[in-house]
């Protein structure tokens, strides 16, 4: 809801009794349980009545401020008005935060409020990238959920919830209202619909918001408390399984079964994906090994099939689940195949590639799926294979059950009492390195040149690589000036090919010679610019060029509404950067409000999306992009803010 900044009103302090008032129906609402000191004398009423005190305090402090706000909502901007509760807890320095928002007669916890107070509201779990989908305003899909069933009690319809990472389990990360009964779900898997709305998110305007001109505020490694109660109650669930024997044709799965068994057990519940801790009864270990050929094979038809899930399952409101058909080959392996690599150790990376399958290369994989009925394929100009359509009801891609990725980004080491520490950056692009190849392609007229030289006239060359084809065919047809080495005599073939009507050219034709490097710029001028973008260890021969000059990331300030400067930044696609998460890091980084849309004038088929941050912020994004690996030279400013000069 709030992915917009609200038009909030001026702060007034809450009254003792207000706020007590306040507190007490949060209490009373969320069903929380007030603590009692069973040692406390009944007659001392400030004694019976410190947990009450301490509780309300830790929900609402005494510095509490309160203001009224209006927002739009849903995709029909409907008005939406409310109060907002703000305050700091203690140990935060006195930083003023948005705790708690009203709408209508329910209260929703902000995250600080989470952080601060565990199990206030029931814990809903989901893979860290369905995370960050939320934090783009998304909802829970009923799939998403996770380790469950059973699920919380009060995760009723309607009940608020907090929604965490399976990969950080303890750092509640949005708040959302139940739209079904997820308490009384009995499965999950093939389940269809909408599990919680979205309401509130870390990274939206209420996390962002502040009275100093800090950005938000980054949660904790761990916070104990939220995790506890699945810990006290696996004590007492251990305690009641050593009365059990689970037989397998009951359906169950011994706790001393192996761990290939305990595997398959969690898959079927749906648990696969979930970070463990490094315990032997309950994690299979990978051994660091080099792979036999079949074993990498079924790792490429697996990431394969991963992949597609992965976009049907993230896509489902877009034509053919946001592929854009057709796939290049170097599109299916970076879409669909090398993020859902199990590449848990350096021995299974060495191992995971493709020339060191069966059929060593990405066109050979892609006939086999073909000859599997799961995609349908078509050789390209003769030297590529592309991926028409994929067959998204083929069985083998309904049955595949998601397995444990490995962590991309995750810290070297977990937190000091041994549970997993909070995901550093969710972008795969942060820290990625691109190369940028400028490549020729010779025009029709050029091909009698090529043919002479035993070279490809339909290839794509390098500058250098171009004059070296020259090179051959002077060298071939013996046309370097006796009397000076650097002049090359003129044969028709050059003159009717290279030369044109310039002045210069002219002259040489009249004096029967040019100098070499002139020749080599007439026929890097005569050929037509393509250009790959090649990412971290990608081959040049596994990519497709594109026809043209590189493009050039826009960033550009302009002034709005008076004063205002703004920066507008386009065209980072190209360069494997996702415009939403460098809108979010911009929003922290710069201290202000950011937005993504898309880009006046482009193709609704294939947008080019646009960043906007406020103030004049080119440094910033500039610093951002060298973190995705863009080099300066691939960026151009355009500084709309300084006025003409008069006369």
């Amino acid at each position: 809801m709030f992915k917009k900044k609200p038009n909030i009103k001026p702060l007034s302090p809450l009254k003792s009794s207000d706020r007590r008032r306040t507190a007490d129906q949060i209490i009373a609402d969320f069903g929380i349980e007030v603590p009692v000191d069973p040692n406390a004398d009944p007659e001392d009423k400030v004694a019976s009545t410190a947990g009450l005190t301490a509780l309300r305090k830790s929900l609402l402090p005494e510095n509490a401020l309160s203001a009224r706000f209006t927002t739009t909502a849903g995709p029909d901007l409907k008005q939406v008005s409310g109060t907002i509760y703000v305050g700091s807890h203690e140990g935060t320095q006195d930083e003023q935060r948005i705790l708690w928002a009203k709408v209508g007669e329910k209260m929703y916890p902000t995250v600080y409020t989470l952080w601060h107070n565990p199990r206030i509201v029931p814990l809903l779990y989901t893979p860290l990238f369905v995370v960050e989908k939320l934090q783009g305003g998304a909802d829970l899909m009923t799939p998403g959920l996770q380790r469950g069933p059973p699920f919380p009690k009060k995760a009723t319809k309607g009940a608020v919830v907090a929604i965490a990472s399976l990969e950080a389990p303890t750092i509640p990360m949005a708040v959302g209202t139940c739209e079904i009964d997820v308490s009384a779900l009995q499965k999950v898997q093939g389940a269809k619909g909408h599990a919680v709305q979205t309401f509130h998110w870390a990274g939206d305007e209420l996390w962002s918001w502040g009275t100093t001109v800090k950005p938000g505020t980054d949660p904790p490694a761990v916070i104990e408390g939220w995790d506890d109660e699945e810990e006290a109650s696996g004590t007492e669930l251990a305690q009641q399984t050593t009365a059990l024997s689970l037989e397998a044709e009951d359906g169950g799965v011994s706790l001393d079964t192996d761990p290939t068994a305990r595997s398959e057990a969690e898959k079927a519940q749906g648990v696969e994906g979930e970070a463990a801790t490094a315990n032997k009864d309950f994690v299979e270990e990978v051994e660091d090994k080099e792979l036999t050929s079949k074993e990498i094979d079924d790792a490429f038809k697996d990431a394969f099939l991963f992949g597609v899930r992965h976009h049907m399952e993230q896509n489902k409101g877009q034509p053919a689940y946001g592929l854009d058909f057709p796939l290049s080959q170097s599109k299916v392996m970076s879409l669909l195949v090398q993020p859902f690599l199990p590449t848990y150790t350096p021995a299974r990376s060495a191992s995971l590639q493709i020339k060191k399958t069966s059929w060593k290369n990405l066109k050979k994989f892609i006939k086999y799926l073909d000859k599997q009925q799961i995609v349908k394929s078509k050789d390209q100009q003769g030297h590529e294979t592309v991926i028409l359509d994929i067959d998204f009801g083929d069985r083998q891609i309904k049955d595949f059950v998601p397995y444990r990725l490995p962590k991309k980004d995750a810290p070297a080491s977990a937190s000091a009492n041994g549970k997993p520490a909070a995901p550093l950056s969710a972008e795969s692009a942060v820290g990625q390195k691109l190369k940028l190849v400028s490549l020729l392609k010779p025009k029709e007229k050029l091909a009698p040149i090529f043919n002479a030289s035993n070279a490809d006239p339909r290839g794509l060359y390098t500058a250098a690589e171009l004059k070296q084809v020259l090179a051959s065919y002077i060298e071939k047809e013996n046309l370097v000036n006796e009397k000076n080495k650097r002049l090359i005599n003129l044969n028709p073939q050059i003159a009717n090919s290279l030369l044109g009507s310039s002045a210069a050219d002219n002259a040489a034709l009249t004096a029967g010679t040019i100098t070499r490097d002139a020749l080599g710029e007439r026929i890097v001028a005569a050929s037509s610019p393509y250009h790959s973008i090649l990412r971290n260890d990608e081959d040049i021969s596994s990519s497709k060029p594109k026809a043209g000059a590189p493009p050039k990331i826009q960033i550009v300030l302009e002034t709005r509404s008076g004063n205002k400067t703004v920066t507008k930044i386009s065209g980072v696609e190209p360069y494997y950067i996702a415009p939403q998460p460098l809108a979010d890091e911009l929003r922290k980084t710069c201290a202000g409000s950011t937005s993504v849309d898309r880009l006046m004038g482009s193709s609704p088929k294939n947008p080019v999306m646009e960043v906007m941050v406020q103030g004049p912020q080119k440094d910033a994004v500039i610093k951002a992009l060298e973190k995705r690996g863009v080099s300066r030279g691939w960026v151009e400013v355009v500084d709309k803010t300084k006025g003409k000069k008069k006369g």
